[in-house]
């Protein structure tokens, strides 16, 4: 399988996630700016809204969105018991924190925040939506380990998505569950990989933009 991604985008909780399951991937990286390959290429053809992750299977087709391509990998390799068995309760809340990730702290708290051309108004906003939500995140981590019994591909996007705070001018010690989370995760060998690779990819496509 090969991951279309850009450096410490949502795209990492994949990465993660094949890391956590010593899978082989390969992995193309995508200009968050420019939306072309590391080739010169145009990323458009590939994901209509030039938004990352994508994920083209062993099979050769596309699929894209993080609830979608975690659930797929985590199935893919059951061995590692990143997601727990279609079908049962369990997998129902993965799937419900997986929504939750996606729509209530991805889009709605750190979309406006990192996005420089977002309004003053539109990042205030997002920061008074960000309590609710991260007390949410508070009441359940302060009671639990993982969002569910284990580690899940749910916790690689969540840490994924928590990566931003500091970017996006949150504080996470005003939620101390969620922060010792943040904190512990980041040191988990899979997440600590996969964020010294793309930082390190992210400083090199900072520095070529200057240079451009």
């Amino acid at each position: 399988m090969d991951l279309y991604f850009s450096p410490l985008a949502c795209s990492m909780a994949t990465r993660i996630s094949f890391y956590e399951a010593g899978a082989q991937a390969g992995y193309i990286q995508v200009d968050s700016q420019s939306k072309q390959l590391s080739d010169g290429s145009d990323f458009y053809p590939i994901s209509p809204l030039g938004q990352v992750p994508v994920l083209r299977t062993d099979e050769g087709w596309l699929l894209s969105e993080n609830t979608a391509i975690l659930p797929y990998v985590a199935d893919r390799y059951q061995a590692a018991r990143l997601a727990p068995v279609a079908g049962t309760p369990q997998r129902a809340r993965l799937q419900q924190w997986l929504g939750f990730i996606s729509t209530e702290l991805h889009k709605v708290v750190f979309v406006p925040l990192l996005d420089a051309r977002a309004p003053e108004d539109v990042k205030r906003y997002a920061r008074e939506k960000a309590d609710l939500r991260l007390s949410v995140l508070q009441k359940h981590l302060a009671q639990n380990e993982y969002l569910l019994d284990a580690f899940s591909v749910g916790d690689a996007y969540l840490v994924t998505v928590l990566n931003w705070a500091s970017y996006g001018g949150i504080d996470l010690s005003q939620w101390p569950a969620v922060a010792d989370y943040y904190k512990r995760l980041m040191q988990r060998p899979s997440v600590a990989r996969a964020v010294a690779e793309e930082f390190a990819l992210y400083r090199e496509e900072v520095a070529k933009r200057a240079k451009s």
